[in-house]
């Protein structure tokens, strides 16, 4: 007996370890760690690694040479390569070092264009952050919406049920038309046809939300938390503030390749101005000196070409890049307009339908039921009422679904992530 206490001890224990709780915070760590986030910082990562690159300047050159070699005199003739040791043979031996020096400023104009875009795919990473966020909670209250809905329906399909079998049982008193028991009947099963319809959408909506998060989400062990936001008494009036605009991440990412776009030009433009090349030698030839210097300047003859195609590019990725960022700033003001509207048309209609439609729908099927079991109503005005709480409890699901969406969109994008806390 004292063992079976305690393996059912253990039992509980295991399984409350094993149960999770899923809520809004949950999601949207998991949303900011998952596979998309993980390819955004990557490129930062390699973004970050070309400024490493960029920031060098050209590696010195070691040359090493041998010449004068008179072969026709023999190896062992006073002219000729000679016998001994190599470095007593008539040779001339020679080391030296050649190292370019970039004019123009082109090492750091270089580094400046990578590190524009390194700045670039971090605001990328920060858009995408925001992003997936916003996607995954959209997932999230779609799965409350249909768990709701599921419960919903699940109890209607339970009353219709009953009510089904009460009729069977007054049409076997004959206090009911064999016509108004088959149309209960009927009822019923399409209010258990709902029910599993629901019980449906629900998975679907476990499906999404685990493939954007990679969370083991089990409806069976895990609790789910009702994160909803709480009703606002009014939605932001303020308009679309240009603060707004002008921080938002891809706009950022957009403005930081207008400067490294800026940054190219100038380097393209400094092909202008030629490298030079710097070396020096030392000899040694037995016949002649055991040292001897040599110094060495290279200039390449820039004529009849300007670089007018490396220029003449770098401006048209410039030009570009100008018009993706005023196209950026364009498409967000339009995104945060949109996320206002949408914000205040669903704040209206989720007031509408949890202050008045819904209750006052319960009300009257309430009502309707009371009156037709008491036989003071038709069926039509029982099935009635009842349809029209069904399919209000069904808009009221989505409805608050449209307006949590709604309210974390806006509070997300006008609240960004500023750093990857990861």
């Amino acid at each position: 007996m004292w063992s079976l206490s305690c393996a059912l001890l253990s039992a509980i224990c295991c399984a409350q370890a094993q149960a999770q709780t899923l809520g809004l915070a949950q999601v949207l760590e998991a949303a900011r760690q998952n596979l998309d986030v993980s390819v955004a910082q990557q490129n930062l990562a390699a973004a970050q690694a070309d400024v490493v690159s960029a920031d060098r300047a050209p590696f010195p050159i070691f040359t090493a040479k041998t010449s004068q070699m008179y072969l026709d005199k023999g190896v062992n003739g006073n002219q000729g390569i000679g016998a001994g040791a190599f470095g007593q043979k008539n040779i001339d031996k020679s080391g030296g070092i050649d190292w370019t020096w970039e004019r123009g400023n082109k090492r750091g104009l270089r580094t400046q264009s990578a590190k524009q875009q390194a700045l670039a795919a971090g605001a990328d990473l920060q858009d995408i952050l925001v992003m997936q966020q916003i996607t995954a909670a959209a997932a999230y209250f779609d799965l409350l919406a249909a768990r709701e809905r599921n419960q919903e329906m699940q109890t209607l399909s339970q009353s219709a049920l009953q009510l089904s079998k009460s009729a069977r049982l007054r049409f076997k008193a004959g206090d009911l038309s064999a016509q108004d028991t088959a149309r209960l009947e009927i009822e019923a099963q399409r209010a258990q046809a709902d029910a599993r319809s629901a019980q449906l959408d629900q998975q679907r909506a476990v499906l999404l939300l685990q493939q954007i998060t990679k969370l083991p989400i089990n409806l069976n062990t895990w609790k789910i938390e009702a994160d909803w936001p709480s009703i606002q008494a009014q939605a932001p009036t303020q308009g679309v503030l240009q603060a707004w605009v002008d921080q938002r991440a891809d706009v950022v990412a957009a403005r930081e390749r207008v400067a490294a776009a800026n940054a190219a030009l100038e380097l393209a433009q400094a092909q202008k101005k030629a490298d030079v090349t710097l070396g020096s030698s030392l000899d040694h030839d037995p016949r002649v000196s055991n040292r001897m210097l040599e110094l060495r300047l290279s200039v390449p003859l820039i004529w009849a070409y300007g670089f007018e195609g490396e220029i003449g590019r770098a401006q048209a990725q410039l030009a570009q890049a100008q018009t993706l960022f005023e196209k950026t700033k364009l498409e967000a003001s339009a995104d945060f307009q949109r996320l206002l509207e949408e914000f205040a048309a669903a704040l209206e209609r989720e007031t509408l339908y949890e202050q008045d439609i819904l209750p006052r729908a319960r009300k009257v099927a309430e009502q309707a039921e009371r009156a037709f079991a008491l036989g003071a109503s038709s069926l039509t005005d029982l099935l009635d009422a009842r349809r029209t709480l069904r399919a209000t409890l069904i808009e009221a699901a989505f409805t608050r679904a449209d307006y949590a969406k709604a309210h974390e969109a806006w509070r997300l994008r006008t609240n960004p992530v500023l750093s990857d806390k990861r």
